[in-house]
């Protein structure tokens, strides 16, 4: 089992919070895609013939491209790899981008999961944000999805934005029950070094996030989130009826996957290689047959440190008995003995030897897992 990404670097413009690799132009459009469509073919090996059970469009705004061009990339993607008869076939999307005609036109060509990026209902969080659409037009996004047929829909909200207080956020949240959609991702909203928003904030042109308000915002989240009934699968995702991101759970499981496009992400369980995050770079490196990426061997430390970090994320949580299949008797007998500060301290919980955070633990899962990681002193 394997997964598929494809990352589209183009965008309308760059949303003020934004550091994944975009850039606000189409310049570069149709050399880009023949690039890519290049690499499709170089790395038709790297999964193995492992069958690809996921296809994930990602950017940037793969709904900046049109439907005959992400159909032209499924066509090449279908003529090179192992593809199961039933693929989660998702795209992003941006509201301003969807209309009828498109979300057909998607239908048509096999995609078969849409995550509308909405980050909010409310226009001056929008505005705050640097996004391109309306309120308005966010709601309007979501019902012509599913009046197009679209069934597995997710959608994408932030909190933590200054301009929203907690009654706004609970109203998001309750927005979004009322559309009747079975995936909701949750972010709270990051200040990245060299974003605008790290240059607004600290010019003092736009107040920052705090850090209060982002705990008390997560708490309504999981609140709401299980009083309507969906199930908090990973830290960021909750679904209802089993409607799990096929996809991005096989980052959270270890499954293999390969990236493709500028700054996208591979792994094959033992290494991990990344494209160069530069469109022309790239683009002029795979038209030389030239290397467009770099890669590492992960060490078996590096191999423990993202297992602990990505299982305690979800709620299959760490199982300190595949610890000591995988790293050794004394990994895992450090493992439980880190670990349990964390249990004394309710942030975690220990069943049947698996591991898990607490809603308490939840707030503070990044830290916990880097008190539970290895370094070469610990070996």
């Amino acid at each position: 089992m394997a997964g598929i990404y494809i990352h589209i670097p183009f965008c309308r413009r760059k949303c003020h919070y934004c550091n994944f690799y975009s850039i606000p132009s189409l310049k570069y459009r149709e050399r880009f895609l023949d690039a890519l469509k290049e690499e499709i073919y170089i790395q038709r090996n790297y999964l193995e013939e492992k069958q690809v059970e996921t296809i994930y469009f990602g950017g940037g705004t793969p709904s900046f491209l049109k439907a005959e061009e992400i159909a032209g990339l499924l066509a090449e993607i279908r003529g090179y790899y192992n593809i199961s008869g039933d693929p989660e076939i998702t795209l992003e999307a941006n509201p301003d981008d969807i209309d009828p005609s498109l979300l057909q036109a998607y239908r048509s060509i096999g995609i078969n999961r849409l995550s509308i990026g909405v980050q909010s209902f409310f226009d001056d969080d929008l505005e705050y944000l640097n996004r391109t659409h309306s309120a308005q037009k966010a709601e309007e996004s979501v019902s012509q999805a599913k009046a197009a047929g679209f069934s597995n829909i997710s959608l994408d909200l932030i909190y933590g934005i200054p301009t929203l207080t907690n009654e706004k956020w609970g109203k998001n949240l309750e927005k979004a029950f009322s559309l009747d959609v079975p995936h909701i991702s949750t972010y709270s909203l990051t200040v990245e070094p060299k974003t605008a928003l790290d240059l607004l904030i600290r010019k003092k042109k736009l107040p920052g996030p705090v850090e209060e308000q982002v705990l008390s915002h997560f708490r309504i989240l999981l609140r709401k989130m299980n009083d309507h009934g969906f199930e908090h699968y990973e830290i960021s995702n909750f679904c209802r009826d089993g409607l799990y991101s096929r996809h991005n759970s096989m980052y959270w499981n270890g499954t293999h996957y390969l990236g493709l496009g500028p700054s996208a992400h591979s792994f094959n369980g033992t290494s991990r290689q990344w494209n160069l995050s530069n469109l022309v770079q790239y683009i002029t490196q795979i038209k030389e047959n030239d290397r467009f990426y770099e890669s590492e061997e992960l060490t078996t430390i590096q191999q423990y440190n993202e297992y602990v970090m990505v299982s305690l994320r979800t709620m299959w949580g760490c199982d300190s008995r595949k610890i000591r299949e995988e790293f050794g008797d004394e990994t895992g007998e450090r493992f439980t003995e880190h670990v349990a500060r964390f249990i004394e301290s309710g942030d975690v919980i220990e069943k049947d030897s698996i591991y898990y955070l607490t809603d308490e633990g939840k707030l503070f899962a990044d830290g916990i897992a880097a008190e539970l990681f290895m370094d070469n002193n610990s070996v």
